[in-house]
């Protein structure tokens, strides 16, 4: 697998790291089995050295005025890297090969990695023994906690999901432009053809935008975020959750790439429509990552398919240009009107974490660090931010005031930098939207008033002309769907030693390649190329890629629920 070092190898570099250090009487590494000294100091200034598998654009090395107060309360500044693009994927296996590592790791997909290779501290007995509000909030959760059934070790406090989470908004979706709804009379988006007909509608009368050519449709395929924008779209549209690269039956939980699925063919035949007919850019798999935003921050690009996590900076700068009609309506949109969106199917608690190395020299502290952010104190910090600064509290309920609010809405990006408001919340646990604390608020700022509040005044337009208060009500209730026993699957570590990542990278490269060329093959030329993926796929290896996958994801079920699964 690209990138990849065998686990034997690593280990040998990781214990001769050791072994080096401790010879010349420094404090480097420690192994696993070490019991972490308590020094019961919590004040005393210190530094961590921290990596992040994310990128973090905004991040201001905790001069912004949530970090100054997470220092002045613990001692701890953070000396922090954030990837830009890879998800860590090209550095963290840098890392498990050498055994160079930093204190503090958000690992994302490459947990593995870094297991084998022996990097990471268990945090069982520093939960137990120093941790009470960590505890408290994962309550009788903890077993979700767990590498692994024949693992159990825990290597990461999860902390990119809050627990408890009820999504009140919809962030994600098929997305189209404020003024182009308004233009066309708020028009039905249900389905792909309704979705496609808004976007030509509109481009036919509009062929270029302040004197640039118009772009109906783009997407981001830059290296991974093929995923996000290409990919994983077509079992959204086709009533499938997201389970990342692979269809779990909810029956037999038998796992199988989810581009199999007769129906996402229909999904990839209409992306192929959209291209010959001039309405996807023709740009799509050439383009960077910062030239797409460049291009949504210009106000020309009608429709995306997208997370605002990933537009949100293109989008932040049409709001601050006072251009909030080229910002982007969400809406749930299926190959046809019988199909479910699965978006909101409950999950369960569940998500990528972050984890102590055995490179800290004091875990006890760290671990100490992240409990007061998990604290009541350090949440409502981390979510809202300094009061009488960035909210304050009126008959007991805390309000963000109208000049905060309206640049936390217009000027996100230079407020968040300045701020640090929601900057701090993969450090630590948390709680989700729709959790109180015990002065009755919300310990998060997304909920219906708020997010109302600080939608722009074209989206508040939008919505009013639909009669709904929030984009989550064009997508079906989770109320309406089953949860999911083995939560996201996308979530779910597997052993990077084992012959299951090499197959696994090689029908990552085929889909990457072969997906592209089905969406710009002619359009006879679409079932010959996409029927040859398929064929490909399981010539490298996928039926006993998916064989092995299933296996797994009973073995989660069986973790977490208790249930005897065969």
């Amino acid at each position: 697998m690209k990138g990849r070092t065998p686990k034997t190898f690593a280990m040998l570099l990781l214990a001769s790291a050791l072994a080096i250090t401790a010879g010349c009487g420094t404090s480097g590494g420690k192994s696993a089995e070490e019991k972490p000294v308590d020094t019961g100091d919590t004040t005393t200034p210190i530094t961590f050295t921290f990596f992040g598998a994310d990128a973090s654009p905004n991040w201001n090395n905790m001069k912004d005025a949530v970090g100054q107060e997470i220092t002045k309360a613990t001692g701890v500044t953070l000396e922090a890297e954030f990837d830009v693009n890879n998800g860590g994927d090209q550095k963290i296996p840098l890392m498990a090969a050498s055994g160079d590592y930093p204190d503090i790791i958000y690992p994302k997909g490459n947990l593995s990695k870094l297991v084998d290779a022996g990097a990471m501290l268990d945090l069982t007995d520093l939960i137990e023994e120093h941790a009470p509000n960590l505890k408290k909030i994962y309550g009788d959760q903890m077993n979700r906690l767990k590498y692994s059934n024949e693992d159990q070790k825990i290597y990461t406090i999860p902390t990119n999901m809050g627990v408890g989470n009820v999504a009140f908004d919809a962030t994600g979706g098929f997305e189209i432009q404020q003024k182009v709804l308004k233009e066309l009379g708020y028009p039905e988006v249900k389905t792909l053809e309704d979705y496609e007909n808004v976007l030509r509608t509109y481009y036919e009368k509009h062929p270029t935008i302040d004197g640039q050519p118009t772009i109906p449709l783009t997407l981001n395929a830059d290296d991974w975020k093929i995923m996000i924008t290409v990919t994983n779209p077509a079992f959204q549209a086709t009533g499938g959750p997201d389970d990342g690269e692979y269809y779990i039956d909810p029956e037999t939980y038998e796992a199988k790439l989810h581009y199999k699925r007769p129906e996402e063919k229909e999904y990839f035949r209409w992306l192929n429509k959209m291209y010959n007919e001039g309405l996807l850019d023709k740009d799509t798999f050439v383009q960077k990552d910062d030239q797409y935003k460049s291009k949504i921050a210009s106000g020309r690009v009608l429709g995306l398919i997208d997370q605002e996590w990933n537009y949100g900076e293109a989008e932040n700068a049409l709001k601050s240009k006072n251009n909030g009609e080229s910002t982007y309506a969400h809406f749930s949109v299926s190959l046809n009107k019988d199909i479910v969106d699965h978006t909101f199917q409950p999950t369960g608690f569940d998500g990528y974490g972050i984890g102590i190395t055995t490179s800290a020299k004091d875990p006890v502290r760290i671990i100490k660090f992240m409990d007061w952010l998990a604290s009541d104190e350090g949440q409502v910090l981390r979510y809202w931010g300094v009061e009488n600064q960035h909210y304050k509290v009126e008959n007991g309920k805390r309000i963000v005031p109208d000049d905060v609010q309206d640049r936390k809405t217009n000027d996100n990006s230079a407020f968040t930098k300045e701020s640090g408001v929601g900057m701090y919340n993969i450090f630590s646990a948390r709680y989700g939207d729709g959790m109180k604390d015990s002065t009755d608020n919300y310990y998060t700022t997304n909920f219906p008033e708020q997010i109302q509040a600080g939608y722009t005044a074209a989206e508040k337009e939008t919505l009013k002309a639909y009669g709904i208060t929030t984009w989550k009500d064009f997508f079906p209730s989770e109320d309406k769907l089953k949860l999911k026993d083995w939560g996201a699957a996308y979530n779910m570590p597997v052993p990077s030693d084992t012959e299951y990542n090499v197959t696994f990278q090689k029908t990552q490269d085929i889909i990457r390649k072969r997906i592209p060329e089905a969406i710009l093959a002619k359009p006879d030329q679409f079932d010959s190329v996409y029927d040859g993926l398929l064929a490909e796929l399981d010539k490298a290896g996928a039926v006993e890629m998916e064989k092995q996958y299933t296996v797994w994801i009973k073995d989660r079920v069986s973790l977490w629920t208790g249930k005897d699964v065969k």
